[in-house]
């Protein structure tokens, strides 16, 4: 028995490794090309396009499937979504799976990496200091206006992963945008990642992530003083999206 799990583990490494080898391949030839026709021919979505293949590569490279379950957002303008985060491969899948044009509220560090930082900033993603409220502040005006002009966007309000899945206290900064872009909020449930990739850990294994989305919340009307009213009505929604993945017989009859 420990012979086999020990294998699984040398085959799921390898696969690992070809896995990145691949992708960061894929980014140094995409990227640049990317970067150039959308500065060039001011056609941002190819970007975009480039982005969902290279998910879909990755996914698939490591054998990561997903379905969703819920009301579909592909098209819809101006929402916020907010979910949950177990693993790195929840924003890939997310990515994929809830719109074809999301934009990420993103951490800043994520900024330094190469290229990356130059493809977030020419797609309209943001980065967030959580650690400089001036810049943090002025993240959160950004996100709020690239909503009002049509744009939806990915926050994990938890702000790193978690590592025994359940809800870590969530941040402010990501509703606070919602707010002032008077967009609703829907909730997000990721559940199976963990499985796949526990946090420290670089080796991705197989495995069936489910996303379930919940209907949207709206923020019209509200201020900035309902802040924390909202975060929890938010929290309740992903807990019990997060409860029917957990129990789906119980809860869905699946």
């Amino acid at each position: 028995m420990v012979g086999v799990c020990m294998l699984s583990t040398i085959l799921a490494g390898a696969r690992s490794v070809l896995a990145y080898l691949v992708i960061l391949l894929y980014i140094a030839i995409a990227a640049p090309l990317g970067i150039v026709i959308a500065l060039v021919f001011r056609w941002k979505q190819v970007l975009f396009t480039l982005g969902h293949w290279g998910a879909w590569l990755a996914l698939n490279l490591v054998g990561i499937r997903y379905r969703v379950i819920g009301p579909e957002y592909l098209n819809t303008e101006s929402i916020v979504f907010c979910s949950n985060h177990e693993s790195n491969v929840d924003p890939p899948v997310l990515f994929n799976a809830l719109h074809k044009r999301l934009h990420v509220f993103y951490k800043a560090e994520l900024h330094k990496f190469p290229l990356m930082g130059t493809v977030f900033d020419i797609g309209g993603f943001i980065p967030v200091d959580r650690a400089n409220r001036e810049k943090a502040r002025v993240s959160i005006e950004r996100g709020a206006a690239s909503i009002r002009s049509g744009n939806s966007f990915l926050i994990f309000p938890e702000g790193t992963r978690s590592r025994t899945g359940d809800l870590l206290p969530f941040k402010k900064g990501g509703f606070v945008m919602a707010l002032e872009a008077q967009a609703p909020i829907v909730p997000v449930a990721i559940c199976g990642g963990r499985s796949s990739m526990r946090k420290g850990s670089p080796i991705v294994r197989p495995a069936t992530v489910v996303v379930r989305t919940g209907k949207p919340i709206p923020t019209v009307g509200l201020k900035y003083a309902d802040r924390n009213k909202l975060i929890r009505r938010v929290r309740t929604e992903i807990e019990a999206l997060l409860a029917e993945s957990k129990n789906p017989i119980i809860h869905n009859g699946e």
